[in-house]
């Protein structure tokens, strides 16, 4: 069932438990599967847990920073909010890769070989299910790691990079502990998290909606050219978040394979949905009469002092949770590019370089200047790797066999061409050829933005000229069943 170079990685990871052992996957218990077949006796769940899953890390932070940041923008309350929502729409892309997983059997990692080829993938996921993600492992970790550090002070330690450094590895470690027992684990505490953050956040929202101005305009209202050019920006930084999540076929993939795609689907989208556009909301909202360049200063200054040091905590357990996910399957994808490591080990891997980049960009860099940059950029990448995806999902009805997509054999099914799909490479370059054709950001805008007036038009441009390209490319080539 597997191939001869996944056998390899057998002596690796912790063996995996024998066929129809449901309760091997349980809460608070080391998961035993890597990137293997989950077979169909060790499926479990219910879609609806899905929902829980992605709710948790969006209850969220920077939610409330990229909320404040479009209002900062020069864009009107109204126009902020509009945004917001059409932003988020993307969700639902993240649910559509999601249906992948139960039909599969295996992580989103594995199943991107049927659009790259079994060689071509290990290009691909290294840089977007890996560094990518040890970069958002940073951005978060830097998130969390500023409050906590503000907090620090506030009870009167004394400013010093070792302490901020302690402070880092500490929630580094707490969010690795969790990736580490892996997928039941996730599911269970964050069914429990999703309501404990929500309810903090939902105080914190009726603290910033007393203070809110609802017919906020700026001083300057934008117009014309101006106007386009920030909405077009605010797009791609709250776009950049969904388009960042193609691991969602990697907690989906222990449902049952008959599970409901639109349910799997719906409830991925949703969980995640709904606490994006509610919090970046409240973040555009707090801007309209706070001083949001340093959001912790601006949120904590209008709650009451026993308050704060709550707010603190759930900012970092929001950011276990966010940053849970994250490390959870870029090991996975470190297993899957062919590295020889169990997955705990891939785990902790991720996590000391993401450690290394967040003490980086606290100590070294300034915080929102790595916001900023990090959500600008990212979308060159992630948007043609979503495109490709959906694309090959619906050419292929979501019909994937997990044994065949782990035979990494010369010859085998998903071998193509020396290793290589040309025409999942092809449509990906192109993407991300014309994403960055269109990006514009802080410091550089391709000659596309340029000419429009340095509009940020890369992720439209990413998702579909990656999508048709595939579309028109892979039917001559791709296999008759994955």
């Amino acid at each position: 069932m597997a191939s001869t170079d996944l056998d390899a990685h057998a002596d690796a990871r912790p063996a995996a438990p024998p066929a129809g052992d449901v309760g091997a996957d349980r809460a608070g218990r080391l998961e035993a599967h890597g990137i293997d077949h989950i077979p169909e006796g060790e499926r479990h769940g219910r879609p609806r847990e899905l929902f829980a899953v992605w709710a948790a890390p969006n209850v969220s932070y920077l939610s409330l920073v990229v909320g404040a940041a479009l209002i900062l923008m020069g864009l009107t309350l109204g126009q902020a909010l509009t945004v917001i929502v059409a932003g988020n729409l993307l969700w639902a892309l993240t649910g559509v890769l999601a249906v992948s997983g139960p039909a599969a059997g295996t992580t989103g990692s594995v199943i991107s070989r049927a659009m790259y080829g079994v060689v071509g993938n290990k290009a691909v996921v290294a840089v977007t299910g890996w560094l990518i993600s040890a970069a958002y492992l940073a951005l978060n970790w830097s998130a969390a790691s500023v409050a906590g550090i503000g907090l620090a002070g506030q009870l009167g330690a004394p400013a010093s990079p070792v302490l901020d450094a302690a402070i880092i590895c500490a929630v580094a470690a707490a969010t690795l502990v969790v990736s580490v027992y892996g997928h039941a684990t996730i599911v269970r505490l964050y069914a429990v998290l999703s309501v404990v953050l929500a309810v903090v956040f939902v105080v914190v929202s009726g603290y910033v909606l007393a203070h809110a101005d609802w017919s906020y305009r700026p001083a300057d209202a934008l117009h014309g050219a101006e106007l386009w050019v920030a909405l077009a920006g605010g797009f791609a930084i709250v776009a950049s978040t969904p388009l960042s999540y193609s691991n969602s076929p990697d907690l989906a993939r222990y449902l049952p394979r008959d599970s409901k795609p639109f349910a799997v689907a719906g409830w991925t989208a949703l969980g995640a949905f709904v606490p994006s556009v509610l919090f970046t909301g409240i973040g555009a909202l707090a801007a309209t009469t706070l001083d949001m360049t340093d959001p912790q200063r601006a949120l904590e200054g209008i709650l009451p002092g026993w308050f704060v040091p709550v707010f603190v905590v759930a900012v970092v357990l929001n950011t276990v949770c966010n940053n849970g996910l994250t490390a959870y399957s870029a090991g996975l994808s470190l297993q899957s590019i062919g590295v020889r490591i169990g997955r705990v080990p891939a785990v902790l891997v991720i996590g000391v370089l993401a450690t290394a980049m967040t003490l980086y960009a606290l100590l070294v860099f300034d915080f929102l200047t790595s916001v900023n940059t990090m959500l600008e950029l990212v979308v060159v990448i992630t948007a043609p790797a979503v495109g490709v995806y959906v694309a090959d999902i619906c050419l292929r009805r979501n019909r994937y066999d997990g044994p065949r997509l782990l035979d990494e054999r010369r010859g085998g099914p998903f071998w193509y061409e020396g290793g290589v799909h040309r025409a999942g490479v092809a449509a990906f370059v192109a993407g991300a050829g014309a994403a960055l054709l269109c990006v514009s950001t802080t410091f550089w805008a391709g000659p596309v933005a340029s000419r429009l007036g340095d509009a940020n038009l890369s992720v439209p441009a990413g998702l579909l000229v990656a999508a048709a390209a595939y579309v028109l490319l892979a039917r001559r080539a791709r296999p008759a069943s994955a």
